[in-house]
């Protein structure tokens, strides 16, 4: 297992992971084509220094993907923080070890770069990511709240 800053043609099989489960066929849009809206974002995050998007490769097939985003902060002495998000497992390898490796790869990636602290959010209806994020040290320390501006 190879994990890789994600590349323009590994967009479409992250646009499916992340349609491939209970919440994401719901607020995902999927098509035929991969939606503009995922090119534009896409983009985004390639341009900017502070975020990452990363596959989990598999002799050539994108089998996994996570986003880490690191966010200055005044807070715990000024610290940075890596933020984990869009964590996802091809449905085929979910309970193969492929989350825990990708997740234990981020913290590692977080500790090189000297943050202070590793964050993530899970919808509060994914039961098993709280019991799975808690087996790898996670804290339900805090509870986090969004404000939706658009579909999704």
């Amino acid at each position: 297992m190879i994990y890789r800053v994600a590349g323009r043609t590994d967009v479409p099989a992250i646009v499916a992971l992340l349609a491939d489960d209970e919440l994401g066929a719901t607020r995902e849009i999927v098509g035929e084509e991969v939606d503009a809206a995922y090119w534009a974002a896409f983009e985004a995050i390639d341009a900017d220094p502070r975020n990452v998007l990363i596959v989990a490769d598999h002799h050539g097939e994108v089998v996994g993907t996570m986003q880490l985003t690191f966010v200055p902060s005044l807070t715990r002495g000024g610290a940075e923080r890596a933020e984990i998000e869009g964590v996802r497992v091809r449905a085929d390898r979910r309970g193969s070890g492929l989350g825990r490796s990708m997740i234990e790869w981020a913290v590692e990636q977080a500790r090189e770069r000297g943050c202070g602290l590793v964050q993530l959010t899970t919808d509060k209806r994914r039961m098993a990511a709280h019991r799975f994020y808690s087996r790898l040290g996670f804290q339900a320390s805090h509870e986090g709240m969004k404000l939706p501006l658009r579909r999704g």
